[in-house]
């Protein structure tokens, strides 16, 4: 065979081989964007050691669960959560990884909390960052150009009983999902300290 004739095969079979995973040290790091610069050294982290498989590359101290979704998925996610929220969020990747998809997850968990087969805290915080894979910067481990939430879940809140109205609004909070386990407070706006 003609060495020219094996460049084809050669480029096939490099560009079907996966890419590496980031190193557990980065995948750390990424992680714990979302959460304040005081929390992200004792936050839990999970992320990947191999393909699919979500693991804990670190225990942490102060109850806050980040994980190092980013690795698998299309875009840059990243997203931290107290523990109170972990066993419902882990209900939910174990749905998925069987098949369940859309409504039908949280029809599932939703049953489970109420029969008491599931844990759900009575007000717990979630942090997040979601951006175009190509907005981040793995060798400075920054951001640009994507959206940062921070959300308060209070289950089955609505604004009768928080005083938080539900219409969504760009200057301050507002319910989404109101009246739901999945309520939650979504934060918006800056104050100086």
């Amino acid at each position: 065979m003609r060495p020219l004739l094996l460049l084809p095969f050669l480029a096939v079979v490099a560009s079907a081989q996966p890419s590496p995973l980031p190193r557990a040290e980065q995948q750390m790091a990424a992680a714990v964007l979302p959460l304040p610069a005081e929390m992200r050294a004792g936050a839990t982290v999970m992320g990947y050691r191999e393909p699919g498989k979500l693991v804990v590359l670190r225990e942490g101290t102060n109850g806050m669960h980040c994980l190092a979704l980013y690795v698998e998925r299309a875009d840059f996610h990243v997203a931290c959560y107290h523990k109170g929220l972990e066993p419902f969020m882990a209900r939910g990747r174990a749905l998925r990884a069987e098949g369940v998809t859309g409504a039908q997850v949280d029809s599932v968990r939703f049953r489970e909390v109420r029969a008491n087969k599931l844990a759900m805290p009575a007000m717990a915080s979630l942090y997040s960052i979601t951006a175009k894979k190509e907005h981040f910067d793995a060798t400075t481990n920054r951001v640009t150009g994507g959206g940062q939430l921070a959300v308060i879940y209070v289950p089955n809140a609505t604004p009768e009983s928080t005083g938080v109205t539900a219409q969504p609004r760009p200057d301050g909070p507002w319910i989404m999902f109101p009246g739901t386990l999945k309520a939650h407070i979504m934060m918006v706006g800056t104050m100086a300290p």
